[in-house]
């Protein structure tokens, strides 16, 4: 098989989530310790962590990478799910996985995937452990895929746990409040193993301190530690963040390149995992290398689909908040973003809640509403129906890449265009961006 063939095998042979959702799950992890296994435990060959969380598990992946590539160290990155190309899922040093090797390990091991029939997400994050191992990474950086408790890379013992936050998202797995969601992402918690949590709640702070207590485990919440304002943004619209409050580090402004005020609380959280690495003697990280990592996360990393800049004139920005709670820290930056009229190209995905989204939407902007390319997309007749009795003003496209010309043609130099609602609207627009 070549390598396009090796990916149609792949995505057509093994159950895969972003295109049938709940039929992909799997709600134990028997399969992924049979693989484990039979891959004779490739992640004990590197140090880990684990990061987990409702929303920027990505963006805080990325950061703390960037760090650890900038202070010299080889860093493995496992995060899904892919935008453009499956490679993306699988880095080293911010390089994709080679092709040849996707080639190799999937007709190496073919007969084990058809005996132990793992999903697509299991199998990718074997594949990532078996290339981190014979890249001889330094440092993995492990992102959760769903939940934590029963998630593929929950056979990781990392040097740190981390858990960015907790919202309602996945409830169909997970539970329907923040106090269950917060016990299924607590599960990443292993005995002895120090935890950051990067905010503070009160429905689930007694979950993560009570399993923390439970296990041994030293427990820290970044949000207590590290307070910021978002002091400016440059030409660039890089993020200038002032301490009002740094425990452990000299800093008094950290500049980033990822643009969403909404970093400020994923900040927080690398910072207070790196002081905890630096504390565990584990790794040698100054402060040097922390201010040039944050300033290049993009670079080092490939990170996209944060408040990422897809056009100006008018100016474009793609966003993968996909949950309430995303879209909230969404309309918090437009409120600091200048525009004279607000197009937002939406499109979801058909297990989403869209009840509470619709609610934060403005009335006054105008959408452009589009499905997703993936077999679980919501329909846009569907999508129709919620907007129309919301009284939203919208008109349909087929996909995101229509959907944004009709937005661009009818705007002026002075509007603002936002591509979201959905990992996957923001990847087809991208795709049709690299034809």
């Amino acid at each position: 098989m070549n390598y396009q063939e090796t990916i149609e095998y792949l995505f057509s042979a093994l159950p895969m989530y972003q295109n049938i959702g709940q039929a992909a799950y799997k709600a134990k992890l028997d399969n992924a310790h049979k693989l484990d296994a039979c891959f004779k435990y490739p992640h004990q060959s590197f140090k880990s962590i684990h990061v987990g969380g409702t929303n920027g598990k990505g963006s805080t992946s990325h950061m703390l990478a960037a760090v650890l590539q900038s202070a010299g160290y080889k860093v493995g990155l496992y995060t899904s799910p892919h935008l453009i190309d499956f490679r993306e899922r699988i880095r080293v040093n911010g390089c994709p996985v080679t092709e040849q090797f996707v080639i190799e390990f999937t007709e190496k091991h073919q007969s084990t995937f058809e005996q132990i029939q793992p999903s697509f997400f299991e199998m990718t994050v074997f594949m990532a452990f078996e290339y981190f191992a014979r890249e001889k990474v330094d440092y993995a950086i492990v992102e959760v895929g769903l939940g934590g408790r029963l998630d593929a890379t929950n056979v990781i013992t990392p040097l740190v746990s981390v858990i960015t936050n907790i919202g309602l998202d996945h409830t169909q797995f997970l539970g329907d409040t923040l106090t269950s969601i917060a016990h299924e992402k607590a599960g990443i918690i292993k005995p002895g193993v120090p935890v950051v949590v990067g905010e503070t709640l009160s429905e689930t702070a007694h979950v993560f301190s009570q399993k923390a207590q439970a296990e041994g485990c030293p427990l820290w919440f970044a949000d207590a530690y590290f307070k910021t304002d978002y002091a400016l943004q440059d030409a660039q619209l890089n993020a200038s963040w002032h301490f009002t409050t740094c425990s452990y580090w000299p800093f008094t402004t950290l500049t980033t390149d990822l643009k969403g005020a909404y970093q400020k609380k994923n900040l927080a959280t690398v910072l207070m995992t790196l002081r905890i690495l630096r504390q565990l003697q584990c790794c040698t990280i100054r402060e040097e290398h922390i201010r040039d990592g944050l300033k290049q996360v993009a670079a080092l990393t490939g990170l996209q689909g944060r408040w990422q800049i897809l056009g100006t004139n008018p100016l474009q920005i793609g966003d993968v908040a996909h949950n309430a709670d995303g879209f909230r820290e969404v309309f918090k930056q437009l409120e600091s973003t200048p525009y004279k009229k607000l197009r937002m190209v939406l499109g979801f995905v058909n297990d989403k809640d869209l009840a509470p989204i619709l609610q934060l939407l403005p009335r006054e902007a105008s959408y452009y509403l589009c499905e997703p390319k993936v077999i679980r997309a919501l329909k846009k007749e569907t999508l129709e129906k919620y907007f129309r009795a919301e009284a939203l003003n919208f008109t349909t496209f087929q996909h995101a890449p229509e959907a944004a010309i009709a937005a661009v043609n009818e705007s002026d130099s002075s509007d603002l265009i936002f591509i979201g609602g959905s990992t996957f609207v923001v990847a087809d627009y991208l795709a049709s961006k690299k034809v």
